[in-house]
């Protein structure tokens, strides 16, 4: 389901610069490059647009755009919940002296308040895209004129990403698919810490904390095995919530499961239908 919510949005972006794109083929490439993700590690990342630009017949780099949109969507919100819900989960937390608890807090409202405010800006900026696109172009100028053509080519094709979803309506629906997106994910956690008897009582806000540091975590992805995503997921649990290490370790594992492993069984069987071999999936990514 968190996958389809994330080609609804990615439809949002695409919709106007390929209009005749199909749903069916965004949630296929999804899939398979949150498989590759899994698979090949952040080199998989490129697979799914390159894999849409395809589809839609558009430039890969309006995709790698709107890609990079969609990224920084995801990383203010989940930043600024993580900021807002750390500045009051850790006072709560205690036991970790009034010197950390100070950092940990104020931190905590500084990094929501700043990513707030990064996420106006972005708005900001997709609303007034052409603007930004002719400075980007105008500061290439020191170019010679065959290089300064091909930069302005690919400032161009990058911006159609970022122009896609400038409209009042496309911002309105971008955000709230974003809030869904985070919605279902946090339901997922509710349900693994209600699967354990350890983590049965905690708060809402303790969750959006854990989400806002496997969020960190999952940056770093090894392929096949995460890394990153477990290693935070246990010193979180034991740390802040003073779970023990077993119980932290099998939470961390399944949470890898549920949020990153689970799609690979759909992307593989949907890339073989594609024609797609794993070698040939690793390959775009690379």
């Amino acid at each position: 389901v968190s996958d389809y919510g994330r080609a609804l949005r990615w439809m949002v972006m695409l919709r106007p610069i390929a209009p005749n794109a199909r749903q069916r083929d965004v949630f296929n490439a999804t899939a398979i490059g949150f498989s590759a993700v899994v698979l090949f590690g952040r080199a998989g990342e490129l697979v799914r647009p390159y894999l849409i630009a395809k589809a839609a017949h558009v430039t890969i780099m309006s995709q790698i755009a709107a890609w990079f949109l969609e990224r920084i969507y995801d990383t203010l919100i989940v930043l600024a919940i993580f900021g807002y819900t750390l500045a009051v989960v850790v006072p709560v937390a205690g036991n970790l002296g009034p010197n950390l608890q100070w950092l940990i807090t104020r931190g905590g409202w500084f990094t929501g308040v700043a990513c707030s405010l990064c996420l106006a800006l972005l708005v900001g900026l997709q609303r007034y895209s052409d603007r930004l696109e002719q400075r980007l172009v105008d500061a290439l100028g020191f170019l010679h004129q065959h290089h300064h053509e091909k930069a302005e080519r690919l400032v161009r094709a990058g911006m159609d990403g970022l122009r896609s979803a400038r409209s009042v309506r496309s911002i309105i629906e971008l955000m709230i698919y974003s809030a869904l997106e985070w919605w279902i994910i946090y339901l997922c956690f509710v349900a693994i810490f209600r699967a354990f008897p350890e983590t049965t009582g905690l708060s809402a806000s303790s969750i959006l904390v854990y989400i806002g540091f496997v969020a960190f975590g999952s940056i770093v992805q090894i392929p096949g095995i995460g890394g990153g995503i477990q290693i935070v997921s246990i010193i979180v649990l034991t740390e802040l919530f003073h779970i023990g290490i077993e119980p932290a370790t099998s939470i961390a594992l399944a949470t890898w499961a549920v949020t990153l492993v689970g799609i690979v069984p759909v992307g593989i069987v949907l890339g073989f239908r594609q024609g797609l071999s794993l070698r040939k999936i690793k390959e775009l990514g690379s």
